[in-house]
């Protein structure tokens, strides 16, 4: 399954937005980390921890293809992601930032490609404003920058 570009950007902007809000004087987790339990909230509620662990586990599945360095990574029965840390970058003390985590672009662009195809647009939309203000969304020209 190919990554459309339009949930590669927006796996990008939802990283960026957790980096960006996560930039305080003390490190705190990872913006992969926060992305990822976020939208384990808002689906858990929605589809139930069966189908978020369905929905994760796929992702990660075609994620792993398109990057490797992810294969350490596992969804844990109750859905959270285990072996982060192997893709994970650790927080730059120098810079004060978290570079670049292509693994976790990848593995939001798959799930977020899911929800699209399974819950469609309009659905994944709502679910993505109620975990993430407005800002992240105001790409008028992505899939999911309208309103739904």
């Amino acid at each position: 399954m190919t990554v459309a570009p339009e949930m590669r950007d927006l796996a990008h902007r939802l990283l960026t937005y957790e980096a960006d809000a996560g930039k305080t004087s003390e490190p705190m987790e990872s913006p992969t980390l926060r992305v990822y339990e976020k939208l384990r909230q808002i689906l858990v509620e929605f589809v139930g921890v069966a189908g978020f662990l369905s929905l994760a586990s796929r992702a990660l599945l075609l994620a792993k293809i398109d990057a490797p360095s992810l294969d350490a990574a596992r969804v844990a029965a109750d859905g959270s992601l285990l072996g982060q840390g192997e893709f994970e970058p650790h927080f730059d003390m120098d810079t004060g930032e978290y570079p670049s985590c292509e693994g976790g672009v990848i593995l939001f662009a798959h799930l977020l490609g899911l929800l699209r195809i399974f819950l469609g647009e309009g659905i994944t939309f709502s679910l993505l404003r109620n975990a993430w203000p407005g800002e992240v969304f105001d790409d008028h020209n992505s899939v999911l920058g309208r309103k739904a």
